[in-house]
């Protein structure tokens, strides 16, 4: 029975239900595990009425990476890294392939990943579709920008190898199209020098929101830069944070021995990104177990705790760029109802409505709060960076009055020329995409020439309108 034949057969498919990293918005596909580009086609091919998208590690928040009714193509299964070339810094892998395994196999070369996401469970297939971006964006810009070839697997069963110079409208497309152009196979990424596999850290304590404005609006001379952020301190206090930045240590630099904490500060880099978690949530509660008052009391015992001022304090690599990694499923802690994670960019020069942002989200159980700033644009019509002042924020899905206040941040996002990031996104209304991805009519015509058929389908693509003939 070939591939074909067993997707038309129900009886053989593996129908699940999936939802993204935050546990919201969940359906049910028959999800399939393809090995190689031929299989690919062939489910592609024999696609349902409700169509077909890939998913890698199910690390988006919202319902990117589901098609409730239809076909979901798991491609971890395509996991091999295929090349590295040390002379030239870049490495081929396929689509499932992580950016920890992508990693571990640049290390002995002296070679890392100009960008790396907040997990190193992403994969190089969806670090792609997302344009995912990191600390450095405003000196390295996103993964878009690092990305030589893409090998994308179209509707029609064709395989294009795609660049800036062959096909380039449908290679900037893929960059941040959410999968909706066609299931990537595969890519060849630009590396960067590992310097060292430690950095030199300098840490500043705000007080308020003014202060934290105030520092990150100067000038930026580390390459890496992101602040954590107290929402839930009362008054003039909401805001107040620790502003981290960083670059890596020089070549005569040796790291500290291993403190209390050694599973995180390990020495031997890059051990650490196979690491298993230091700690793991075995279930999830149905209530959950963060509420305001635990997480008031940890911000306000972790804002203490930081210095007033650090400079050069060496930080290992892996803890640095993915902290949340130490701790597995830790989204069960927001219980059944699941987390809400909303990032949006403004525009520089809307400060004003960015502290209206601020104020929109006050009183709300924002229990993660990452602030940063962002480089110049670059990538294909949906990707999420532009420059300006972007904040990502982690809210229980099911608490009162939260649906409703991040409506009105749309609103104001969205009036000034800012936009929601696609990838972490569950409930945007469709209203809001043409204004906020204002190419999102090159995107759709595109797709249109490239997926005639509307073959590609996502819950994300179709609640948006990114799966018709317009937005």
């Amino acid at each position: 029975m070939s591939v074909a034949e067993r997707v038309r057969d129900t009886a053989h498919g593996s129908k699940q239900t999936l939802s993204g990293w935050g546990r919201t918005a969940g359906s049910r596909a028959h999800v399939h595990r393809p090995r190689n580009a031929g299989e690919v086609a062939e489910l592609l091919g024999a696609a349902r009425e409700r169509g077909v998208i890939a998913r890698g590690a199910g690390c988006s928040y919202g319902d990117a990476a589901q098609c409730g009714g239809g076909t979901v193509l798991d491609m971890t299964a395509m996991a091999a890294i295929t090349s590295i070339d040390a002379q030239r810094r870049e490495i081929t892998a396929q689509a499932g392939a992580t950016i920890a395994q992508l990693l571990e196999r640049l290390a002995p070369h002296r070679l890392t990943l100009p960008v790396l996401p907040g997990t190193r469970h992403v994969t190089l297939a969806g670090a792609i579709a997302s344009d995912i971006h990191g600390k450095s964006h405003h000196r390295d810009g996103a993964f878009a920008r690092h990305v030589r070839e893409i090998s994308l697997c179209t509707p029609s069963g064709e395989v294009l190898l795609l660049s800036a110079s062959s096909e380039p409208e449908l290679f900037y497309a893929t960059l941040g199209g959410m999968g909706l152009t066609g299931v990537i196979l595969g890519a060849t990424l630009k590396a960067d020098e590992l310097a060292h596999p430690w950095l030199l850290e300098d840490a500043d304590r705000t007080g308020g929101l003014d202060e934290t404005l105030e520092l990150l609006a100067g000038s930026e001379p580390k390459r890496y830069s992101v602040a954590w952020l107290d929402m839930l301190a009362p008054g003039a206090r909401m805001g107040r944070g620790v502003l981290s930045r960083a670059e890596a240590a020089g070549e005569g630099f040796e790291p500290p021995p291993p403190g209390p904490l050694a599973a995180m500060t390990a020495r031997d880099y890059p051990a650490t990104l196979s690491r298993r978690p230091v700690l793991s949530v075995p279930s999830t509660p149905r209530r959950g177990v963060l509420g305001a008052r635990a997480v008031r009391t940890f911000n306000t015992a972790r804002w203490l705790a930081a210095p007033r001022r650090r400079r050069e304090h060496p930080v290992p690599y892996a803890p640095y760029f993915f902290p949340l990694d130490v701790v597995g499923d830790w989204n069960r802690l927001y219980g059944g109802a699941g987390l809400l994670q909303y990032q949006f960019v403004v525009p520089a020069g809307a400060e004003a409505e960015l502290r209206r942002c601020f104020e929109a989200l006050r009183g709300l159980p924002v229990y993660l709060a990452v602030f940063k700033r962002f480089g110049a644009q670059f990538g294909g019509p949906l990707s999420f960076p532009l420059e300006g002042w972007t904040l990502a924020v982690d809210l229980p899905a099911g608490a009162d009055g939260v649906r409703a206040a991040l409506d009105g941040i749309d609103e104001i996002v969205a009036g000034c020329g800012g936009r929601v990031y696609l990838t972490k996104d569950s409930r945007l209304r469709r209203e809001h995409v043409a204004e906020m991805y204002p190419a999102v009519g090159r995107f759709m015509e595109l797709r249109g020439r490239v997926d005639p058929e509307g073959v590609l389908r996502s819950d994300l693509g179709a609640r948006l309108g990114l799966c018709g003939q317009a937005a």
